[in-house]
C-alpha cells in the first residue's frame, strides 16, 4: 500500500513536469516577427541567466562547506539530502527563469492582438515556474525518502532548499531594487522621462531584476516552503500515525498538483474583461478541487474526516490571506486610494499613509493564521498544524503560476515601451502589469502565511527531536533566546535594506554619469551603456547577500550550542512572531505604495508629471526594498532558522 502511494505521488510530480514541458512548448511555438522585441527580450534573457549563473557559482563553496559539516557532524545521508535539496531548488529557479524571459517579449507582441492572447502567454509562462516547483519538489522528497526511509534525514533536503532560497531572495531582491531605484529616481524624477524609456541606462537592469527577484526568488521561496511543510508533516506524522502519517502529506501534495492543473483551464478573459478576475477564478477553482478531493481522500485513509478540517483551514486561510492582501494593495480599494490622496500634500504624508496601511494590514492575516493553528490543533494536534500548512501550500502550483505571471507582464510593458509599440498595446500591458502588482502582493501574502504555519510545524518537529514538551519563559536562558529571536528579523531587514541603499547609490551615480557624458542619450541618438548597469546590480547583490545569509544559518547554531536546546526554542518563537509581523507589514506597505503611484499615473490627482506623482514615486521607491527584498526574505529567514535547528538538533541534546 505504501509503495503504491509513493507511485501515485510520484506520478503527480511527473504530471506537473509534463504540464510544464507542454506549457514551455506553447511558449516556444509562438512566433514574434517584431525584430526590436526579439532583440530586447534576448538582452533581458542574457542578463537574467548570466546573473543566475554567477549567483549559483558563488553559492558552490557555501553548499560544499555545509555538506562537509553535515557529513562529519550529523550523517552522510543528511549531507546527501542537503545537496539534493540545493540542486532541486536551483533547477526549479533555472527552468522558470529561462521560460519567463522568453515569454515577456511574446506577451508584448501578443498584446497587439488583444488582452486575452497577452494574458494567455503571460500566464502560460508563469505556469512553467509553478508546475516546475511542485513537480521537482515532490519528486525530490520521494527520492530522499525512498532511499533513507527516515523523515529526520530528509530534513536535510529542506535545509538545502531553504539555503538556496534565502540567497536567491536576498540576492535577487537587492539586484532588482538597486536597478529599480536608480532607474526611477534619475530617469523619472530628475530626467523626466517615462518608465521603461530606452534612453534610461538602468532600464535593462530593471527588467532583468524583475526576473531574478520575482521569478527565481519567489520560486525558490515557495519551493522551500512547499517541501519543508511536507517534510515537517512527515516527521511528525511518523511519530503519531506511523507510515500512514508519512504518506498522507505526500498525497495531499499530489492532490494539490492535480487541482492546480485543472485550475489553469479556468483562467480565461475576453477582450475588455478583467484579467484579475480570471486569475482569481483559477485560484478559487484550484482551492475548490483541493478541498473536495481532500475530504474523500482523508476519509479513505483514516476512516473519518477529522484531519480534513485541519487541511480545510489551511487551504481556506491561504486563499483568504490572498484576498485580504488584495484589499490592502489593489488600487480598487480604499487603502491604496488613501495613500494616493495623501500624495497631494507631499512625499512625507504619502510615506506616513503607506506605513499606516502596512501596519494595519497585519491584523486580519495574523488572526487568520491563529485560527488555522487552533483548528489544526483541535483536529490533529501538532500533526494538524503541519497538515494545515501542507493544505495551504498544496495549491502552490496555481498560486505561483499567478505570481510569476506578474513579472512577465511587467517585462512585457517595458519591452512594449522600448519597442515603440502603439499606445493601445501599452494600455493592455499596463493593465496586465497593474494586475501583476496585485498578484505579486497576493503571492507574498500566501508566502508569509505559509511561512508562519511551516515554521510552526518545523518548530514542533524540533521540539519532538530534542524532547521539549514545554518551554519555560521563566528560565533566563529562554528569555534571552526570545529576545535574540525577536531582534534577528529587525537586524536582518536592516542589513538587506541598507544593502539596497548602497547598491542603488552606485546605480544612481552611474546613470547620472551616462546622462552627463554620453552624447545624444536624451535625443535618442546615443546608446546607453546598459551592460554597465547590469554589472553594477549583479556585483553588488552577490556581495551583499553573504552577511544576511550567514546570520540566518549561524544564529540558531550558536544559540543552541551556547545556551542549549530550550533557549534555541525561545529564539525560534521570538523570530517567528516578529518575523511574520514584519514580513506582512513591509510586503503590504510596499505593494500599496506601488499601486498608489500607478493609480495616480492613470490620471488621478494630476496624473504623470504632477507633484502628487513625484511624491508617489518617492513612496514607491521607499517601498521597493520593503516589498521585494526585506519583506519576502523574512519568510525564508524564519523557516531557515527552524530547519537549521531541526537538522542540527542532535548537537543540542
Amino acid at each position: 500500500m505504501v509503495t503504491q502511494i509513493f507511485w501515485i505521488a510520484g506520478g503527480a510530480g511527473l504530471l506537473a513536469l509534463a504540464y510544464a514541458v507542454l506549457a514551455s512548448g506553447r511558449i516556444n511555438a509562438f512566433e514574434v516577427t517584431n525584430e526590436r522585441i526579439v532583440e530586447i527580450s534576448a538582452i533581458i534573457q542574457k542578463g537574467s541567466m548570466a546573473f543566475l549563473s554567477r549567483e549559483y557559482r558563488a553559492l558552490i563553496p557555501f553548499v560544499i562547506a555545509v555538506s562537509a559539516l553535515l557529513w562529519f557532524k550529523i550523517s552522510s545521508y543528511t549531507a546527501f539530502s542537503f545537496l539534493l535539496g540545493a540542486l532541486c531548488s536551483g533547477l526549479a529557479g533555472f527552468v522558470g527563469m529561462r521560460v519567463a524571459t522568453k515569454a515577456n517579449g511574446k506577451t508584448a507582441f501578443a498584446a497587439a492582438s488583444g488582452m486575452n492572447p497577452a494574458l494567455k502567454i503571460a500566464f502560460t509562462g508563469g505556469t512553467v515556474m509553478g508546475m516546475s516547483v511542485v513537480g521537482i519538489g515532490i519528486i525530490g522528497i520521494i527520492v530522499c525518502y525512498w532511499f533513507f526511509r527516515d523523515p529526520t534525514i530528509i530534513t536535510g533536503f529542506g535545509f538545502g532548499a531553504s539555503s538556496i532560497a534565502l540567497f536567491a531572495r536576498v540576492g535577487g531582491g537587492i539586484y532588482t531594487k538597486a536597478a529599480d531605484v536608480g532607474a526611477d529616481l534619475v530617469g523619472k524624477i530628475e530626467a523626466g522621462i517615462p518608465e521603461d524609456d530606452p534612453r534610461n541606462p538602468a532600464v535593462i537592469a530593471d527588467n532583468v531584476g524583475d526576473n531574478v527577484g520575482d521569478i527565481a526568488g519567489m520560486g525558490a521561496d515557495l519551493f522551500e516552503s512547499y517541501v519543508n511543510s511536507i517534510i515537517a508533516a512527515m516527521a511528525i506524522g511518523l511519530v503519531v500515525f506511523g507510515e500512514t502519517g508519512v504518506v498522507y502529506p505526500l498525497l495531499l501534495a499530489a492532490l494539490g498538483i492535480v487541482s492546480a492543473v485543472l485550475g489553469t483551464f479556468f483562467v480565461r478573459v475576453k477582450d475588455g474583461g478583467n484579467p484579475q478576475l480570471a486569475l482569481r477564478i483559477g485560484t478559487l477553482a484550484t482551492g475548490a478541487f483541493m478541498i473536495a478531493g481532500s475530504f474523500f481522500m482523508t476519509r479513505a485513509i483514516f476512516g473519518d474526516v477529522t484531519l480534513f478540517w485541519a487541511v480545510l483551514a489551511g487551504v481556506a486561510v491561504g486563499v483568504l490571506i490572498g484576498l485580504v492582501t488584495e484589499y490592502y494593495t489593489s488600487s480598487a480599494y480604499a487603502p491604496v486610494r488613501g495613500i494616493a490622496a495623501a500624495s497631494v500634500t507631499g512625499s512625507a504624508t504619502n510615506i506616513l499613509a503607506g506605513i499606516g496601511v502596512g501596519m494595519k494590514s497585519t491584523a486580519i492575516p495574523v488572526l487568520m493564521i491563529c485560527g488555522a493553528v487552533l483548528i489544526g490543533v483541535r483536529f490533529g494536534g501538532l500533526y494538524g498544524i503541519a497538515c494545515a500548512a501542507v493544505g495551504m501550500l498544496s495549491i502552490t502550483g496555481m498560486s505561483l503560476s499567478v505570481d510569476a505571471y506578474g513579472p512577465i507582464a511587467d517585462n512585457a510593458g517595458g519591452i512594449a515601451e522600448m519597442s515603440h509599440m502603439p499606445p493601445e498595446v501599452r494600455k493592455i500591458t499596463d493593465k496586465l502589469d497593474a494586475v501583476g502588482n496585485t498578484t505579486a502582493a497576493i503571492g507574498k501574502g500566501l508566502a508569509i502565511g505559509s511561512a508562519a504555519l511551516t515554521a510552526l510545524a518545523l518548530f514542533a518537529a524540533y521540539a519532538t527531536a530534542v524532547g521539549l514538551s514545554v518551554i519555560d519563559i521563566n528560565n533566563p536562558r529562554v528569555m534571552v533566546g526570545l529576545f535574540i529571536g525577536g531582534m534577528l528579523p529587525f537586524v536582518f531587514s536592516a542589513m538587506t535594506i541598507q544593502a539596497v541603499s548602497r547598491a542603488a547609490s552606485q546605480m544612481i551615480d552611474e546613470v547620472r554619469r551616462q546622462f552627463r557624458e554620453i552624447p545624444g542619450i536624451m535625443e535618442g541618438t546615443g546608446r546607453p551603456e546598459y551592460e554597465r548597469c547590469v554589472d553594477i546590480s549583479t556585483t553588488a547583490s552577490l556581495k551583499e547577500m553573504i552577511l544576511p545569509g550567514l546570520l540566518a544559518v549561524l544564529s540558531p547554531v550558536a544559540v543552541g550550542l551556547v545556551l542549549g536546546a530550550e533557549a534555541l526554542g525561545g529564539l525560534l518563537g521570538g523570530a517567528i512572531v516578529t518575523g511574520v509581523m514584519m514580513a506582512i507589514f513591509m510586503s503590504n506597505a510596499g505593494g500599496a505604495w506601488d499601486n498608489a503611484k500607478k493609480y495616480i499615473e492613470e490620471g488621478n490627482y494630476g496624473g504623470k508629471g504632477s507633484e502628487p506623482h513625484a511624491a508617489a514615486v518617492v513612496g514607491d521607491t521607499v517601498g521597493d526594498p520593503f516589498k521585494d527584498t526585506a519583506g519576502p526574505s523574512l519568510n525564508i529567514l524564519i523557516k531557515l532558522m527552524s530547519v537549521v535547528a531541526l537538522v542540527f538538533a542532535p548537537l543540542f541534546v
